[in-house]
């Protein structure tokens, strides 16, 4: 067990309440909201009665306590290794600037480091977690999601070209495979999908209001079919590659298979490049714009052989 149940909520809110009792007598009502906000809703009586009742012998009829010292509650070793082994992540710099804030972990060594950790199909080009304007931008937008104003965001494509949008953040997502964050945004024309890693700047609009602004995030969602013979293990193969995505699959016979796998419009290369990889295994009946650029790419491909 990671962290001790003795560093639960039920121990953080008898611990501040007795850290208030060192100083003065504490009435119900500050047992109550003291209960409430380190302890779940349905806790907040059981702590009360079983104080004010003496149960747990920490509180006196007055509301006073025969502890001399405020309570203190040090991390374990475990907790600490754990703790750095988290500080360690890259990501942790899009949350936290000031570390000094955080308990001394000089003493211990990392219960992990990334070079423990081996993710298969992650894709190398990540987002880079360490730029400065990285950082900066995610944290605006993380604020606007929470807070609930607009933005304006600058973003260049993939062939250069710069664009502003004004948008309303709704939610962060990371993708594993990825590496990457993304943000999903409604807008006057719709909803938005931004790769944070190809937002140039972004800022907060002031004086503007977002009345004009939808309300949904629209994602453009798409199906692909295919037909799979089962040899070599390529339904468990297929099923694992699309493990995130949402499918079904349908006997056919023996060893076919009839697969349907839905998935988001930005994907869809990723899911053409991924139904390549099991060649004649697999071959894709509908729809026919997906047949089509399987077509393509296959003729790209027989193009290279050629130099």
């Amino acid at each position: 067990m990671m962290f001790s149940e003795l560093y639960g909520a039920y121990y953080n809110a008898v611990a501040n309440i007795l850290k208030s009792a060192v100083n003065h007598p504490v009435s119900k009502d500050e047992i109550r909201a003291i209960a409430e906000k380190y302890a779940f809703e349905e806790s907040v009586y059981n702590v009360e009665s079983s104080l004010a009742e003496e149960k747990w012998q920490l509180l006196k009829n007055d509301g006073t306590t025969p502890i001399e010292r405020e309570p203190s509650m040090p991390l374990s070793k475990l907790q600490k290794q754990w703790l750095k082994a988290v500080m360690l992540d890259p990501r942790i710099k899009l949350f936290v600037d000031d570390f000094s804030r955080f308990p001394d972990l000089s003493d211990v060594e990392p219960l992990f480091t990334q070079d423990d950790i081996c993710v298969f199909d992650k894709y190398s080009d990540g987002d880079n977690f360490d730029d400065e304007d990285y950082i900066k931008n995610f944290r605006l937008i993380l604020d606007a999601v929470k807070n609930e104003y607009l933005l304006s965001v600058c973003t260049k494509n993939r062939y250069g070209k710069l664009r502003q949008s004004i948008v309303m953040p709704k939610y962060l997502e990371y993708s594993e495979k990825d590496d990457k964050f993304r943000l999903y945004s409604s807008g006057k024309r719709g909803g938005k999908i931004f790769n944070l890693a190809r937002i140039v700047e972004c800022a907060k609009c002031e004086n503007l209001a977002d009345n004009n602004f939808s309300e949904g995030v629209v994602s453009e969602n798409r199906s692909v079919e295919f037909d799979l013979v089962d040899e070599r293990n390529a339904l468990e193969r297929v099923l694992l590659h699309f493990a995130h995505f949402e499918k079904q699959a349908e006997k056919l016979g023996d060893n076919r298979y009839h697969i349907t796998v839905n998935y988001d419009r930005d994907d869809e290369t990723e899911v053409l490049i991924r139904i390549l990889s099991f060649g004649p295994k697999v071959k894709v009946t509908a729809p026919e714009s997906f047949v089509n650029l399987i077509i393509e790419r296959l003729k790209q491909q027989k193009s290279c052989e050629q130099f």
